[in-house]
């Protein structure tokens, strides 16, 4: 019988270290920055989805799998934004949704300070991809904030010569705990 009530305190405490949450829309920024003809030109992307694991005590066994809806690009100037849409860009028919996913997380030498490995995709091609973010408590959730940045033509977005290729992509997630 002891045995049995250690086992049962072992999976509860278990259940309260590890925790699913889901990114929301509201409070939460997906931005991005690229230089056309020389001048920076920033947007953003909104419809968050997907799932984030936390294990407090054991990093590795954290995991994130989340998206946005491609449509929903916004550089603040409606031509644009419609032709980014389109199949020379994000080719938002037949690739709706961008999606990030883990392959490992591990913390840093940094208090708060993680570094997500996984696969991002985009317009049907995956790339590794390895950058640092932060984690923070926020009400009965978490704050993900993180940059990383891309070279838009791994994903065959846009050709034209008056666009760079570096694309800096700023996150932060926030999330409600499920």
């Amino acid at each position: 019988m002891k045995k049995i009530l250690f086992l049962m305190l072992i999976i509860l405490q278990a259940k309260f270290l590890s925790a699913q949450y889901k990114p929301v829309d509201q409070g939460s920024e997906v931005n991005f920055t690229v230089t056309n003809f020389g001048f920076d030109v920033s947007g953003s992307f909104t419809g968050l989805q997907g799932s984030i694991r936390i294990d407090q005590q054991n990093p590795a066994n954290d995991s994130f799998d989340i998206s946005i809806d491609a449509n929903t690009v916004n550089t603040d100037n409606h031509m644009r934004d419609t032709h980014l849409r389109d199949e020379g860009y994000f080719d938002v028919k037949n690739h709706p949704r961008i999606r990030l996913v883990s392959s490992q997380v591990r913390a840093t030498t940094r208090n708060g300070v993680y570094q997500f490995t996984g696969q991002l995709t985009m317009k049907g091609k995956t790339k590794k991809f390895s950058f640092p973010f932060t984690m923070m408590s926020v009400g009965d959730g978490l704050l993900f904030t993180g940059t990383l940045a891309i070279n838009r033509k791994d994903f065959e977005v846009g050709g034209t010569s008056t666009i760079g290729n570096e694309v800096r992509i700023n996150l932060k997630v926030l999330t409600t705990k499920l």
